[in-house]
């Protein structure tokens, strides 16, 4: 029995239709398995367009991280502008339940990193960018800048998500987020938290 590819990009489409291929494509064979073919294969194109498109397998990688990264930041609402607390990071469970691909491509690229050192920069830009993320939202909700705190919270979320991709227990993740807002507000100083 054979699987159909995805059904191709509508015109205009194109470029973030390929992403999404290649989100799905490391999800199946690991990064030991991309290839143009087999994103080509998932995207439902020749593999001639997938190269035209990135030019590299390197910079497809880093194309797919952005999106998926840029993705688990806005949906899964790390940033919190409000000042209230149970928003922050409310949508983790879901993000991970609507994106498995996008988050286990994350853990993927982090673990490839490890064995292609040439890959470690990008993983640490990911980390970064979440530990600001996950900085500026703890200030916003009159938590005093602590580093190894923000590395603590976001260790937490990131540990809460890969667990989420294993066991799929998405009431679990949900219990542990309000269980972590609990524990933060303990350390706000805002009138709102």
């Amino acid at each position: 029995m054979s699987v159909a590819p995805s059904p191709k990009p509508r015109r205009g489409e194109g470029r973030e239709a390929l992403l999404r291929a290649v989100l799905r494509a490391v999800a199946k064979y690991g990064f030991a398995g991309l290839t143009y073919r087999a994103v080509a294969a998932e995207a439902g194109v020749t593999h001639g367009l997938v190269s035209y498109h990135f030019g590299s397998l390197d910079a497809m990688i880093s194309e797919a991280l952005v999106l998926a990264a840029d993705e688990a930041i806005r949906d899964s609402r790390v940033t919190v502008s409000s000042g209230e607390l149970s928003a922050f990071a409310e949508r983790v469970s879901t993000l991970v339940s609507e994106h498995p691909d996008a988050q286990s491509y994350q853990f993927e690229l982090t673990f490839e990193a490890r064995r292609r050192p040439e890959l470690a920069s990008q993983v640490r830009a990911l980390y970064e960018n979440y530990y600001s993320v996950t900085e500026r939202s703890l200030v916003e909700l009159g938590i005093e800048r602590d580093q190894a705190l923000t590395r603590l919270v976001f260790a937490a979320l990131d540990g809460l998500v890969l667990q989420q991709l294993i066991f799929g227990d998405a009431r679990a993740t949900d219990a542990s987020i309000e269980r972590l807002h609990e524990l933060l507000a303990t350390l706000a100083t805002s009138p709102g938290s």
